[in-house]
């Protein structure tokens, strides 16, 4: 029997209840593949503040670093706006991803045929769509320095630097072309080097890597327009490949391709298999506890746990499978909901994937 520990940072607002049907169908793969999954659980934002004073403790960190995989729920309440910056719950996240080394982030956003009736766009705009969007994690301006603000001239001025080093262009440039490799071949990498220098150097260095993937068909758009082409027509991507804060905004616009933050899980990942898996919606606070929230993205996360943490493609394959199933019976929660389908809540769609995976 295979065994893994995993570290469960359920967070803040709807976090918890997500992580738990997240780990409902991961039992129900270990019954399955005969795997023994080993949970700690860890406090992390908000939740961690309350208890700690601190958005992100050392105990979190130490329990993430001794797992084999991180699996989180979401950060934030609306309760600590207040909270100076550096104590804010959002913080944790800046924090771990540094912590562990996570500098590249996964984000498929594929359109499920039996979603195709969720999108707010046009059936024949997003049927088919299936894309990955790789966003580099740990620099750009979210990390860089000097940031603040400060009093100048009786005024007061905000900063941040958009700062990238040739290193980090290059580490995240090869997990493109690699991931390129086992898709359609085809790379888009996303900058604004007609405007920031930081971009142009991105480009150089995206250019310069592509020497080792002639196979790879590389292409290159400023994030305004890939903001656009991405409503306009989606399917002439497959892999795309960009900063932190293009990145950022970009994946959570191609959720709206198949219709809810619900549905796109994400995977962070390090040099080494240790990577954290997380939906790519928010907490939803007003939600907690209410049994509407959709826990799919969350149960997709794991799945790609299963893949690039513990190297089980089948297991994770399980997983899709099972979501695309329920999805066909006509199961949708309130975010998903059309008429004519079977309006379920996050627990009892936890259950019918769990289910369906034993099946």
């Amino acid at each position: 029997m295979k065994s893994f520990n995993i570290a469960l940072l359920g967070g803040d607002g709807t976090g918890p209840d997500v992580v738990a049907e997240g780990v409902k169908v991961l039992d129900a793969v270990g019954k399955k593949f005969d795997i023994d999954f080993q949970y700690e659980k860890a406090l992390i934002g908000g939740c961690a503040y309350d208890e700690f004073h601190n958005p992100l403790p050392e105990v979190t960190i130490n329990i993430a670093k001794a797992s084999d995989a991180v699996f989180l729920g979401a950060v934030g309440d609306w309760k600590y706006d207040t909270l100076p910056p550096e104590v804010r719950p959002e913080r944790a996240l800046l924090g771990i991803r540094k912590a562990l080394n996570l500098f590249a982030n996964l984000r498929p956003a594929r359109v499920f045929e039996e979603l195709v009736s969720s999108s707010p766009l046009k059936p024949e705009l997003v049927s088919g769509v299936d894309i990955m969007i790789i966003r580099e994690l740990t620099g750009d301006v979210y990390f860089g320095c000097p940031k603040g603000v400060e009093s100048k001239n009786g005024k007061k001025i905000g900063f941040n630097n958009m700062i990238y080093t040739e290193d980090e262009v290059r580490r995240i440039a090869h997990v493109a072309f690699r991931t390129a490799m086992k898709r359609s071949k085809k790379l888009c990498s996303v900058d604004k080097a007609n405007v920031l220098d930081v971009s142009r150097l991105w480009r150089e260095i995206v250019i310069d890597v592509s020497k080792e993937y002639p196979d790879v068909e590389l292409s290159h758009m400023y994030v305004d327009n890939a903001a656009m082409q991405l409503i306009r027509a989606p399917k002439q991507f497959d892999t795309i490949v960009t900063g932190n804060i293009f990145g950022d905004i970009l994946s959570d616009e191609a959720s709206m391709l198949p219709g809810s933050l619900g549905l796109l899980p994400s995977a962070s990942l390090s040099d080494s298999s240790l990577g954290m898996y997380e939906p790519i919606h928010g907490s939803a606070p007003d939600l907690k506890g209410k049994n509407t929230v959709n826990p799919i993205a969350t149960i997709l996360s794991a799945s790609m746990m299963l893949k690039y943490s513990f190297g089980m493609d089948d297991a994770s394959a399980e997983i899709e499978n099972a979501v695309k199933s329920v999805l066909k019976s006509g199961y949708r929660t309130p975010d998903i909901y059309v008429d004519g389908m079977q309006k379920v809540g996050t627990v009892q769609m936890g259950d019918l994937i769990a289910e369906q995976v034993l099946k």
